[in-house]
């Protein structure tokens, strides 16, 4: 790139045309087996704002450096804005250079159900005849994409606060040659993939009733006195996260419960230690896999994007 050309400019619709989900899972899992060590990865900031949280997730490659500045504002919804709004800076790691600026919520809207899809293609089953999903917004509907990207899946139950989102999501699912349904938490009790993708602050459902070989995923929270799944599941499933250190900071889902006494710290698993198969799948039990989001998932797909 010239000295002076100017920075260019990746799109939402861009971004999607580039790379599809299930590329950007697989992205993500070669970049893991290659050796990145998410817990080597920088730390990412939370500031809070009058009207919210700033986000600041830097990361660095072999050859790419990115950040990328996020924004979470609760009442955005309410004024027909998003939730999470922000860019992406993407610079040449040998001169520390911009070369391209990405839309940040479709990077976002990209990156978290690609996560998810990466991890659930080892903890998820075999056979998945019901998959269900707390949620009607974007990473709702990114998550439908990216757990049939790893997954046939035989029918879907959205399961969400607002009703006619719900049944909108779900008559999306429908067009798309899947059958779906709205329905009640109860859902889980013969599904084995379910997804949280909400801004719920309690537990979504009742941990009992999952059964022993299902996969939850739970993304909507990264605050630690928030969480979208009980301490009974948590208690009893083999826990999967980003990494340790930062479930252990952040992650309400599992924060909770170790303070109730319900699981111990050094039970967590590392998502690199099951992507590497260094800990196996334990289908003994139900497998949770709690994200809340890591710089370098982002760098990896804007990698990804960046260089189709």
């Amino acid at each position: 790139m010239a000295p002076d050309a100017p920075t260019p400019w990746i799109s939402a619709d861009e971004i999607f045309a580039r790379v599809g989900v299930g590329a950007a899972a697989r992205a993500l899992q070669v970049a893991v087996r290659a050796g990145l060590d998410p817990a080597l990865d920088f730390s990412r900031s939370i500031l809070p704002l009058d009207r919210g949280q700033l986000l600041l997730m830097p990361s660095q490659s072999a050859e790419f450096v990115g950040v990328k500045i996020a924004t979470v504002a609760p009442g955005n919804p309410q004024l027909g804005r998003s939730r999470i709004q922000g860019v992406y800076l993407l610079m040449d790691a040998a001169t520390l250079s911009p070369v391209a600026l990405l839309d940040g919520i479709a990077l976002t809207t990209l990156r978290t159900p690609a996560v998810s899809a990466a991890v659930a293609d080892l903890l998820a089953p075999a056979e998945v005849e019901h998959l269900v999903v707390f949620g009607s917004g974007p990473q709702a509907r990114g998550h439908v994409e990216a757990m049939r990207a790893i997954r046939r899946v035989g029918r879907v139950t959205v399961v969400g606060r607002h009703p006619g989102r719900a049944e909108a999501l779900a008559e999306q699912v429908r067009a798309g040659g899947l059958p779906a349904q709205t329905g009640t938490p109860g859902a889980v009790a013969d599904a084995q993939l379910i997804v949280c993708a909400t801004t719920a602050r309690t537990p979504l459902f009742d941990g009992s009733l999952v059964p022993r070989n299902s996969c939850t995923v739970a993304v909507g929270s990264h605050e630690p006195d928030a969480r979208e799944v009980s301490s009974e599941l948590i208690g009893r499933a083999q826990v999967v996260v980003e990494d340790s250190q930062v479930a252990l900071r952040e992650g309400g889902d599992v924060l909770i419960p170790l303070r109730e006494g319900m699981i111990q710290a050094d039970s967590l698993v590392p998502m690199r230690d099951i992507l590497t198969g260094t800990v196996a799948v334990d289908q003994s039990r139900p497998r949770v896999f709690t994200s809340s989001g890591m710089s370098w998932q982002d760098l990896v797909v804007a990698q990804a994007v960046f260089r189709p």
